[in-house]
């Protein structure tokens, strides 16, 4: 089994979008931990209601590529549509940042808001990451 954990923003109906995350989740993983989520405000475009941000924790026997799809399958279905402004609104947001104990999303070193719930993590299940 890996573990990842995954960044996720919302900032449409972000309570429901990310209780409704964690749900589906829950049902397809053997193992799912959420951080706390924190409200953020607006990265980049900034005239848009404040993000709902946190982070999952996750174990699974898929690989790499099939979690990237499993998740924007789920973005799909949480009714995420890609506008034209890449940092606007959106149901939900799904980003795989740590693989089997690896930082593999850039936003880890560059945002707080995703650094500081996958940090929570990290500490609470005694994980070290490269």
């Amino acid at each position: 089994m890996i573990t990842a954990i995954v960044a996720v923003g919302s900032n449409i109906d972000p309570e429901e979008n990310v209780e409704r995350t964690i749900e589906l989740m829950k049902k397809d993983f053997p193992f799912v931990y959420a951080s706390d989520f924190i409200l953020t405000e607006p990265d980049g475009f900034k005239e848009q209601p404040d993000f709902l941000n946190g982070a999952i924790c996750l174990r699974t026997k898929l690989s790499r590529e099939q979690l990237s799809v499993y998740l924007k399958n789920t973005e799909v279905k949480l009714g995420r549509v890609k506008g034209p402004i890449k940092s606007g609104p959106r149901t939900i947001d799904l980003d795989l940042v740590i693989w089997d104990g690896e930082v593999i999303h850039p936003d880890y070193h560059q945002k707080d808001y995703t650094r500081i719930p996958v940090d929570q993590l990290l500490r609470e299940l005694n994980m070290q990451v490269q």
